[in-house]
């Protein structure tokens, strides 16, 4: 069992965004079984087995969520409707009569599950795969059809104002629209040859229909049980056997493989990045942008064809044990030659995803003057672990500053390493406690923690975590399903950094980042700054492996159920729950109106809050201090260029969010030069991918947050000590 503050799954148009930016496919790991290709009728062992998980989500949930909904008619009905949903989002396959024909179910999951019979996810699965391929195939006739992009139509984005298709006619118009839409996103795209278009789109829709048709029986009831349990809240779900695996790996930062992510791209597996120091960037042959054509297991043996596979079956063959070979059949980028590469498995640290470390020194004037990543600090080269900067910046009356950044990706936390006693095991707590000890020793005058896009994690650790920047007290309090509410205290005296602080967020800023954000800010500890609110994610998740219901001593992996246990509350009482944690002083940013936020998700649990805690007040942080930071920073903000540029970009955003596409090739290319949300949104996921990326880069953002933090260090004056 394990606690914690994780992410959860999103709905709409926030479900891509935030996979992008939470999780990444890392091909390297424990060697696992791979999964069979489409659901088949289970045989007697495997029908065992999920009966089994099925009886135990739905009998574990039932109790023990903190809605106390039960598994009931209400639950049935919702989980009947998540499940359409999840199979087609944006409403391309499905037509009404086949809503319709599921209906009579809608009271009746309730008792399937409670019995073990999941019979009825298959049926509705066998229906999608029927009308993918009939989709697909009509899109591949449309790719090659002549389209007039000199007439003025439109097409709708948001699936809440579509209905299901009610006849083939009107199916084929919205996949006319659909295949339009994409032809002009290929045709204006600069990076695409004019020659590639066509074969592109015709591999597009070939994926997507393999790629169903792939899906394992793990996976069917996977989406199926989840679909059940987010009917109580976006943030319970049942893990398979295999995405258990993939989470234990992204808590402990450790896996086993060639060190490489992979993505699916027009069907083919192309390299997304090479881990700093990994096999494969240690083999120097295998590049980004490569795409893979080809796997074998050791020196002799076959060379499998990976060509249209599903991305998950891709990594399970490359992933194996420290010290065996893999053969990768490789196509180069950018070139039509094939090259067979062996690499040496090795164990691997996602670097990428722990705290981060760098040293920047700028002039009077802002700019860079040296720029030396990790100049002492011993993680400066983790992109995925906590990172330290330290920029040493002059005020105007000539005082030099020296302020420290320290970037925190996750709270990660290895918890097998941590229950089996291992004196190494990854923390988020213990790296950015190096951190603050090695910016001590460079003498910085002020810490910036960076949780921008940090989407939560270990619940402990963000405990431990605010507990190296106050005395002691009460950090966050839980309540559960029965009322009772139990405060998780910081009980170790002293804290490792009492000079000022400030905390920069955003709304991808979630859960365990909330925890501490809404601790520093409710003990008057330093400033939040950024976004208008952080994500709004204020439960706590426990992990339940379900095997261990099957044999406790020796349990097999039955995957495991990410149930809503509790709801958490700020030392002050209020909960973060839909609202997040509010800034001292916010920036102009795009990030804050976008619907990526807790209030968006279906089934979201409702703000309320508890008594306050007696806790320590600290006058890091007082309204006429907070006053004057936001009064300075609007101005500096109102001058600005750059920033006007961005109030721009929100105002037409929020103009044009709600309207349909155009279609016309003429407005369609004036509108994406204006506002380009979406490539926006893949660039900034893309940096966030990048193992090289700066841990502070320098760019106006950034510059308008030393600005507040020189005005914040002024306003502290000579007591810049966390006193109390």
């Amino acid at each position: 069992m394990f606690r914690s503050a994780m992410k959860g799954a999103g709905a709409k148009t926030r479900r891509r965004l935030l996979g992008l930016a939470l999780v990444g496919v890392a091909t390297s790991t424990l060697v696992a079984p791979l999964a069979t290709a489409r659901p088949t009728d289970p045989d007697p062992r495997e029908k065992i087995k999920q009966k089994n998980i099925s009886i135990f989500v739905s009998s574990l949930i039932d109790k023990r969520h903190m809605a106390k909904l039960g598994v009931g008619d209400d639950i049935s009905q919702r989980a009947l409707e998540m499940y359409f949903k999840t199979l087609d989002p944006m409403k391309l396959y499905f037509y009404q009569s086949d809503i319709d024909q599921f209906a009579p179910e809608s009271t009746k999951i309730d008792d399937y599950i409670k019995a073990g019979d999941v019979t009825l996810a298959k049926k509705i699965f066998d229906l999608f795969l029927t009308r993918v391929a009939e989709r697909t195939a009509v899109a591949q006739k449309l790719v090659d059809a002549p389209h007039d992009f000199t007439v003025d139509e439109s097409m709708e984005r948001d699936p809440e104002k579509m209905s299901w298709f009610k006849t083939k006619e009107e199916a084929d118009e919205r996949w006319r629209k659909r295949v339009k839409y994409d032809l002009l996103l290929q045709t204006t795209d600069k990076e695409t040859p004019a020659d590639q278009t066509l074969d592109r789109l015709h591999k597009r829709y070939r994926a997507i229909d393999k790629r169903w048709d792939q899906t394992s029986n793990d996976e069917l009831l996977e989406m199926f049980l989840t679909a059940v349990t987010m009917s109580f809240d976006p943030h319970s779900s049942y893990m398979s056997p295999e995405n258990l695996e993939n989470f234990a790996i992204q808590m402990r930062l450790e896996l086993d493989g060639i060190g490489a992510s992979l993505e699916s791209k027009y069907g083919e597996t192309v390299v997304r990045h090479i881990v700093p120091g990994g096999a494969a960037d240690k083999d120097g042959r295998l590049k980004v942008d490569d795409v893979i054509t080809g796997v074998a297991q050791g020196p002799e043996g076959e060379m499998i064809d990976i060509t249209d596979m599903k991305l998950n079956d891709v990594v399970m063959k490359i992933r194996g044990k420290p010290g065996s070979v893999v053969r990768l059949e490789v196509k180069k980028a950018g070139g039509a030659e094939l090259a067979n590469y062996d690499i040496t498995r090795a164990r691997i640290e996602l670097k990428d995803s722990e705290a981060r470390s760098a040293v920047v020194e700028r002039g009077p004037k802002g700019e860079v003057v040296k720029a030396e990543e990790g100049s002492s600090l011993k993680v400066a080269d983790d992109p995925n672990a906590a990172t330290g900067n330290v920029i040493e910046q002059k005020s105007a009356d000539g005082t030099v500053f020296r302020i420290g950044v320290i970037n925190l990706p996750s709270f990660y936390m290895d918890m097998e390493g941590r229950r089996s006693g291992r004196e190494d095991y990854k923390s988020a707590v213990r790296d950015v406690r190096r951190l603050l000890e090695e910016l001590k020793q460079q003498k910085v005058d002020m810490i910036v923690m960076d949780l921008r896009f940090n989407g939560g994690g270990s619940l402990p650790e963000s405990v431990e975590m605010t507990g190296l920047f106050i005395d002691q007290g009460p950090v966050v309090q839980v309540k559960g399903p029965d009322g009772r509410v139990i405060p998780h205290d910081d009980d170790k005296p002293g804290a490792v950094w009492e000079g000022p602080l400030m905390v920069v967020i955003n709304k991808f800023s979630a859960s365990a980042s909330e925890i501490f954000a809404g601790a520093i800010q409710d003990y008057g500890r330093g400033i939040v700054v950024g976004d208008k609110a952080t994500h709004g994610k204020g439960t706590v998740q426990e992990l339940e492996e379900l095997g261990r219901y099957v044999n406790q001593f020796a349990p097999p992996n039955y995957g495991a159920l990410k149930m809503t246990i509790q709801q958490f509350y700020r030392p002050g009482g209020d909960s973060t729950q839909n609202r997040g944690v509010v800034s001292d002083v916010e920036l102009p940013s795009q990030t804050t109106h976008w619907p990526v936020g807790e209030s968006d998700l279906d089934y979201a649990l409702k703000f309320d809050s508890v008594l306050p805690r007696p806790h320590e007040n600290y006058p890091n942080a007082s309204p006429k201090t907070l006053d004057e930071l936001r009064s300075r920073s609007t101005a500096r903000v109102e001058k600005s260029k750059d920033f006007d540029k961005v109030k721009k970009q929100i105002a037409r955003y929020l103009e044009r969010k709600d309207e349909p596409l155009t279609l016309n090739k003429e407005k369609f290319i004036a509108e994406r030069d204006e506002l380009n949300t979406e490539k926006e949104q893949e660039e900034m996921f893309d940096d966030l991918a990048a193992g090289d990326k700066p841990v502070f880069p320098q760019n106006f953002y950034n510059d308008e947050l030393i600005a507040i933090a020189l005005d914040y260090l002024e306003l502290l004056g000579d007591g810049r000590l966390a006193a109390r």
